[in-house]
């Protein structure tokens, strides 16, 4: 997946599928980028999103 075609409702979609929205929320809100991947790897998003969904993150912490 290139970073342009990167669309976070999949993402979300997919811890919605899980139940573990609310989890993945608070895991990006306090920095944990840790419990972030392994929330992501529960539901079965590939790497390469992994990648791109931490890359954000960091964006998003550079700009506060």
């Amino acid at each position: 997946m290139d970073e342009n075609d990167f669309e976070g409702t999949l993402v979300l979609e997919q811890m919605a599928s899980i139940n573990k929205l609310d989890e993945f929320f608070e895991a990006i809100d306090s920095d944990d980028t840790q419990e972030a991947v392994r929330l992501m790897k529960k539901a079965q998003v590939d790497a390469q999103t992994i990648a791109i969904v931490l890359r954000k993150i960091r964006e998003a912490d550079d700009k506060h």
